[in-house]
């Protein structure tokens, strides 16, 4: 409409320069400027109108795009919506892949330590049941000992322990009462119990078994009926008759009136060797069994 309105204006213009004489006096000279500021004027307020016009045409298309908007139905807020939902939906499948992964990952290191807490179980268990068995096998081991070692005394161990419970049986019984020894001459009294030198014999015993490999044997010249070997212990290898002997190595033991039986060295002491037999059977040797030539050895 404003457009219209400059053409039109300028159709007047063009029709009043046309009207226009080629000699004008003063005072069509002032009428003409009269006429002229009136157009203009009325051009002015016809523009001032129609910018007023277009304004309020912007602003109510800016009200209706926003009420658009608001409802949701303008698509340039639908297509970014719905890159944004987009983006949302792909992140959000991310985060839940992710947490997944984190889930898992937890739940490995949790069987991780449970295996590491079991595995640490079973080797505890294993090595306090290995201290265990060390520990009875040298109490047995410690016992076979004493009782090789007591074997000549082993009467008067039964008559002592006899003796004990019979008092304990009837500790009032006229029979049981010592009766005064009667002695003459020279005599020589024990202030010991049975068991007191029972216990003192079994010590004496094991010492002597102890030293006997390092003794230095000074009648060498003395006539004896056993055949002496040569046997000692020394840095875990057993020297017997000029060969040496080591663990794991298969022998074969021979006694007076037996048949040779074959073995495994599993232990050599400072005093005995232990072997273990085909059957499985575990024993052991003395090395003054070995001197004496109560058994001998061999190399298979």
């Amino acid at each position: 409409m404003l457009n219209f309105s400059i053409f039109g204006l300028m159709k007047k213009q063009t029709h009043l320069n046309l009207e226009w004489p080629y000699e004008m006096d003063d005072e069509d000279c002032e009428r003409r400027r009269m006429e002229c500021i009136d157009e203009m004027t009325n051009l002015e307020k016809q523009f001032t109108d129609l910018k007023d016009q277009l304004y309020k045409e912007r602003l109510s298309q800016v009200d209706a795009k926003l009420q658009e908007v608001m409802s949701g139905k303008a698509p340039e807020y639908l297509e970014p919506l719905a890159n944004l939902q987009e983006n949302m939906q792909i992140r959000t499948k991310v985060a839940g892949i992710f947490r997944e992964l984190c889930l898992e990952s937890v739940k490995n290191k949790y069987d991780c330590e449970t295996q590491a807490a079991f595995q640490h179980w079973e080797s505890e268990k294993l090595l306090l049941f290995d201290t265990v068995q060390s520990e009875l096998e040298e109490k047995i081991r410690r016992l076979e000992e004493d009782r090789h070692s007591i074997d000549i005394t082993s009467e008067l161990w039964n008559d002592e322990l006899q003796s004990r419970k019979n008092k304990k049986k009837d500790p009032f019984s006229p029979d049981k009462k010592k009766k005064p020894v009667v002695v003459s001459g020279p005599y020589i009294v024990y202030m010991l119990q049975d068991l007191d030198i029972l216990e003192d014999w079994t010590a004496i015993r094991k010492a002597m078994a102890t030293l006997g490999p390092h003794r230095v044997k000074t009648d060498v010249s003395s006539k004896s009926d056993k055949h002496q070997h040569n046997a000692r212990s020394e840095d875990g290898r057993l020297f017997y008759d000029g060969e040496w002997y080591s663990r794991g190595q298969a022998i074969c033991i021979d006694k007076k009136d037996e048949y040779p039986t074959s073995a495994i060295i599993t232990t050599i002491n400072h005093d005995e060797v232990w072997f273990k037999r085909v059957d499985g059977s575990k024993s052991k040797l003395y090395i003054s069994q070995l001197q004496k030539g109560k058994y001998t050895i061999k190399h298979v």
